[in-house]
């Protein structure tokens, strides 16, 4: 039996990695998630929701194949380190160590967060490095660590010139540049500790550096699902942060799952990889391409007090189509109208 651990396992990257495991394998999976962002199992499962409790472990779906764990992951973590057989013992499961663990678990947030609550963002330094003490001793199977476009040099995203980021613009054995608030420096120092969990400790392990992923069940705290609500009310005028003029590149969560798999069966060095569609779209751009969807062409009004984070980021996805012979599947115009449908139908 195969048992996978996702930590941060209710948010919107993690549950879509949970249904994945659960639609495509018949492993085991156990999930951590303390639901301060993230939503309850019940809200994003697949099928008949069921469940039982063994203690505080609630146990989903009638094959009893998922785990749910509430709480704190560096509470796990500890009780873990006290007791390598902790969840073993407690819940009496069949297993000696998880094969697959993916590493969700981090204060994440849209910009509000990022900029607005910083420090609340760098406890992600602790989250992280409680994890990869974790890793050396446990020694899972295989390791997903999910860094962040964020890690890259703000110097490289300037208003003078959008610059495609490639994997190789983050080089440890050289002067790193200074990556975005501390968001972007506990994923830079994840990436560093990756590395080093790799080489020193023998572990599996590969990092993602993913560039703006949206789907449909994201949180509207981000930017893409509260522009799709936003155009299906048909706001006049529409709001934008900033001038609009700022860019990111945007990738379907679908894609993202995707590739991490093909990661995970071909890197084990602790490297970094960019997931993106390699191109650059405006906010304005996105906003027109929702209201095309609505049917109306509303006045845009800049909000030049809003946080807005670099003026543009986007991603060379050379390396990655020459390494791994992959690119994403899903255009821009297809995910969008998904998350518009999506969003249509909540009205």
């Amino acid at each position: 039996m195969k048992i996978h651990l996702v930590s941060g396992g209710c948010g919107f990257v993690g549950r879509n990695v949970v249904k994945r495991l659960l639609k495509t394998t018949d492993d085991k999976v156990f999930m951590v998630d303390d639901l301060s962002i993230g939503r309850h199992p019940e809200q994003w499962y697949e099928g008949d929701f069921v469940s039982k409790m063994d203690g505080d472990l609630e146990i989903i779906g009638e094959d009893e194949r998922l785990y749910f764990w509430k709480g704190d992951f560096r509470n796990l973590l500890f009780y873990m380190r006290q007791n390598p057989r902790y969840i073993q013992d407690t819940y009496k499961l069949d297993f000696n160590n998880f094969n697959d663990v993916f590493h969700f678990a981090a204060i994440v947030g849209g910009r509000l967060k990022i900029d607005g609550d910083p420090l609340m963002v760098a406890l992600d330094l602790s989250i992280d490095s409680e994890f990869f003490y974790w890793i050396t001793r446990h020694k899972p199977e295989r390791v997903l660590y999910p860094s962040s476009s964020a890690a890259y040099p703000t110097s490289l995203q300037t208003t003078d010139g959008a610059i495609a980021l490639r994997e190789g613009d983050i080089d440890f054995k050289k002067n790193l540049g200074t990556p975005e608030m501390t968001y972007g420096w506990t994923k830079l120092t994840g990436e560093f500790l990756a590395q080093i969990a790799a080489k020193h400790y023998g572990i599996s392990i590969v990092c993602i550096r993913p560039f703006s992923g949206y789907g449909e069940d994201q949180e509207t705290d981000y930017p893409v699902p509260a522009i799709a609500a936003r155009a299906a009310k048909q706001e006049n005028p529409f709001e934008v942060w900033g001038s609009g003029k700022q860019g990111r590149d945007f990738v379907h969560i679908d894609d993202i799952i995707d590739f991490i798999q093909i990661l995970m069966d071909n890197v084990s060095d602790g490297s970094a990889y960019n997931i993106g569609s390699g191109k650059l779209t405006s906010f304005l751009d996105l906003i027109q391409v929702f209201t095309k969807f609505a049917g109306y062409s509303p006045e845009i009004k800049p909000l030049l007090d809003k946080p807005v984070g670099v003026h543009s980021r986007y991603c060379d996805m050379s390396l990655v189509e020459k390494k791994f012979g992959w690119k994403a599947k899903i255009s821009l115009e297809e995910g969008m109208k998904r998350v518009y449908d999506k969003a249509k139908s909540r009205l």
